[in-house]
């Protein structure tokens, strides 16, 4: 299965960081998330786009959690040569996960 089936995400950046938030459609499945979705499998998921650490932050309230990718972005938007220099996408490429 993957993430997107479970969950929906929002992305977010500033400078070269991306945070990406997960959000469990249905409080049922907020434990397999919490599970499934960890730091060193998000780090896995991303490989080398991100030089730099992943840190999860738990909103349990809201069976949600937020992700920042240190190095995510290729410099940031003002430096980058990417298509997605703020990293918009970011949440869809995490919501393709396997869980």
């Amino acid at each position: 299965m993957q993430l997107h089936e479970i969950a929906h995400g929002r992305t977010g950046d500033k400078g070269d960081t991306s945070n990406i938030s997960i959000i469990a459609f249905d409080p049922k499945d907020w434990a397999r998330i919490l599970r499934d979705v960890t730091e060193e499998k998000v780090a896995a998921h991303f490989g080398p786009d991100v030089a730099g650490d992943v840190t999860r932050y738990l909103l349990p309230q809201l069976q949600a959690m937020n992700f920042v990718l240190k190095g995510a972005l290729t410099g940031g938007v003002t430096r980058s040569l990417a298509l997605d220099a703020h990293g918009k996408c970011l949440a869809s490429v995490l919501l393709e996960m396997e869980i």
